[in-house]
């Protein structure tokens, strides 16, 4: 059998359900890493800090991108696979739609997740604002755009998540990687 792969990124659109799979991951056994920007705002408001996206979202993306290094250093030590709700791509891509700054710059010359990626659609039907995600669902559909395009362009392979049952989409998600 082919080895899984160690980093899976799961990301794609705003309330897309990126957080209920990796639930359904986690439940199922496997080893999970929480979306680094809600750990930032919730650690944001905790502390009475200004590194939100609604307040500044430049040292948000900054800071997201330093916790999404962190949370790789620390998967490293996981026999795998990690699965990842967002992570480095996804920050620096948001620093390159929003602020111009190159992807070059963000990431350098490293890739690194698993070739494969996976991508929550827009789906309106689950889509909904909270304390943390205050934007409209047509900027999530442009931040799906964005990434979609963004992870081809780095190399990936992005398979997008069917709009179905969470456990459909994680047995779809581990069929996948099995494969890889």
């Amino acid at each position: 059998m082919t080895p899984m792969p160690p980093q899976v990124v799961i990301s794609g659109c705003s309330g897309g359900g990126k957080s209920t799979l990796l639930g359904e991951l986690r439940r199922r056994g496997h080893a999970t890493v929480a979306e680094p920007g809600r750990r930032i705002i919730a650690e944001q408001i905790r502390q009475g800090g200004n590194a939100l996206p609604w307040t500044d979202m430049a040292a948000f993306l900054r800071e997201a991108l330093r916790v999404a290094a962190m949370d790789l250093e620390g998967a490293a030590r996981d026999a795998g696979p990690v699965f990842f709700d967002r992570g480095l791509i996804d920050a620096a891509a948001a620093l390159q739609r929003l602020f111009g700054v190159p992807l070059s710059e963000s990431l350098g010359e490293s890739r690194p997740y698993g070739r494969l990626v996976f991508l929550a659609p827009p789906w309106p039907d689950i889509y909904c604002a909270d304390e943390a995600r205050r934007h409209d669902f047509p900027e999530a559909e442009a931040e799906y755009t964005d990434l979609d395009a963004t992870y081809q362009a780095l190399g990936y392979e992005v398979r997008v998540l069917p709009r179905a049952s969470v456990v459909e989409r994680a047995d779809f998600v581990l069929q996948a990687i099995h494969r890889c």
